[in-house]
């Protein structure tokens, strides 16, 4: 998700300030719904199987719950991680959280900034380059929004670029 907010670093000056977060559909009240209902319907199958003389499977269908709920819990901290991309005319920062908090930060100068958005059939990546290094933003971000932010950006260079000539 491309969302534009205020800035954590430098207010003053700033001229483009985006903070990227993974697309996240289901929300926790969500989430708590669809456990209950899974857990509903493993409870109703368990005692099927209980009247049955099938007791062991109760075990396998707790595995199972067990399983879902860990596979959603690392889906939600994997969306934890953002970058936030902003930009002065002196100063491009980008810096990147991953999933358990770790910090990287890149600093590039507009002016000799490249922007390239690479596309391949259907996906594309999005690099920012400068004086030998580069940084891919957006990764998890659509194509489409990735395009978006790469115009965005592509904007703001020109702009900057025009004021200093």
């Amino acid at each position: 998700m491309l969302s534009l907010e205020g800035s954590v670093l430098r207010t003053e000056n700033l001229l483009f300030n985006a903070v990227l977060r993974p697309n996240r559909s289901l929300s926790k009240k969500g989430f708590k719904i669809l456990m209950g209902f899974i857990l509903c319907i493993i409870f109703i199958s368990s005692l099927g199987f209980l009247l049955a003389g099938a007791w062991p499977v109760l075990g396998f269908l707790g595995l199972d719950v067990a399983l879902v709920y860990f596979a959603f819990r690392f889906s939600y901290r994997s969306g934890g991680q953002y970058e936030l991309v902003q930009m002065t005319a002196d100063e491009m920062l980008v810096t990147t959280v991953n999933p358990w908090g770790q910090k990287r930060s890149f600093s590039f100068q507009p002016y000799w900034l490249k922007v390239s958005l690479e596309e391949q059939d259907e996906e594309n990546s999005l690099i920012v380059s400068s004086h030998g290094r580069s940084v891919s933003l957006g990764r998890f971000l659509a194509p489409v929004e990735r395009k978006e932010l790469a115009d965005k950006l592509v904007s703001v260079l020109n702009r900057i670029k025009q004021n200093q000539l």
